[in-house]
């Protein structure tokens, strides 16, 4: 199962939220923040003309990064999400070196829930090679992970399949298949989903994993964390019914369109962002 938590209130600020990711994975992200920030505009870009991240090399992943905020920022972003495990690791110190009067969330493998809600201590962390390869996830695991066993498996391919927009392809279920076998084989009892993109199959990786593993799922917290920091934006803008979000893409807008409509649950306009 996946650990979720309940929507927070709705005095939640009326800030524009901006919210970033290699592709489709971080509509994950915006899903959760839709709930928690009820009266936010929520602004999205799927780089997904350039995306994967995970397997590019960091100076690639920031300065696409880069190109993202910037394009957030002119259309009014008062708070920035970086909904992207690879380019949190890779890029969100340097955007808030370089923006320091924007509020950054990044997102990261949840490794400290997993360990608490582990009865075993085997925790398996599913995630793209730039991820677990990161200086930030090294860290993270050095802060959280004493006495644990981490089972590390990196998912070359899985991000770019479900960024085909078809969750159930065999493509996609063969490589969950792949990747689960060796967590299996570690009999660990929970795994941490370590990219956006993963949420959005969970339901065939509890199949593969079986129902006694328990799946970790960042989502919320990312979006509790966005509602505390846009607290304080609140008076920039008026207390207004929440507007229709807006989702640009650098890829196939069919696609977009087609995933935001099966998997968000709201209204969204969805538009090409060409190249500035």
């Amino acid at each position: 199962m996946t650990n979720s938590a309940a929507p927070l209130d709705d005095r939640a600020s009326a800030a524009c939220v901006g919210v970033f990711d290699s592709g489709v994975g971080g509509l994950s992200v915006l899903r959760a923040l839709h709930r928690h920030l009820p009266r936010s505009r929520l602004l999205y870009v799927a780089d997904s003309g350039y995306a994967p991240y995970g397997e590019r090399d960091e100076r690639y992943v920031i300065e696409r990064s880069r190109v993202l905020t910037a394009h957030l920022l002119r259309e009014g972003a008062q708070l920035i999400v970086v909904a992207c495990n690879t380019a949190t690791a890779a890029a969100v110190r340097a955007l808030r070196e370089e923006h320091p009067g924007v509020q950054f969330v990044g997102v990261e493998p949840g490794i400290k829930p997993a360990i608490a809600l582990s009865r075993n201590g085997r925790i398996g962390v599913m995630a793209t090679r730039g991820t677990l390869a990161s200086d930030k996830f090294r860290q993270l695991v050095s802060s959280h992970a004493q006495g644990a066993q981490l089972h590390l498996q990196a998912c070359a391919g899985l991000a770019h399949a479900i960024e085909a927009g078809d969750a159930d392809s065999a493509e996609v279920l063969a490589l969950v298949d792949r990747y689960t076998a060796p967590l299996r084989e570690a009999d660990v009892d929970t795994v941490v989903l370590g990219c956006t993109h993963y949420p959005f199959v969970a339901q065939h990786i509890q199949k593969a994993l079986g129902a006694e593993v328990r799946l970790v799922d960042t989502a919320d917290a990312v979006a509790r964390r966005a509602q505390q920091l846009a607290t304080s934006l609140q008076a920039a803008t008026d207390a207004v019914p929440r507007q229709t979000a807006r989702l640009w893409t650098t890829g196939d807008l069919s696609t977009l369109q087609s995933v935001a409509g099966r998997w968000l649950g709201f209204e969204a306009e969805t538009q090409v962002l060409l190249p500035a």
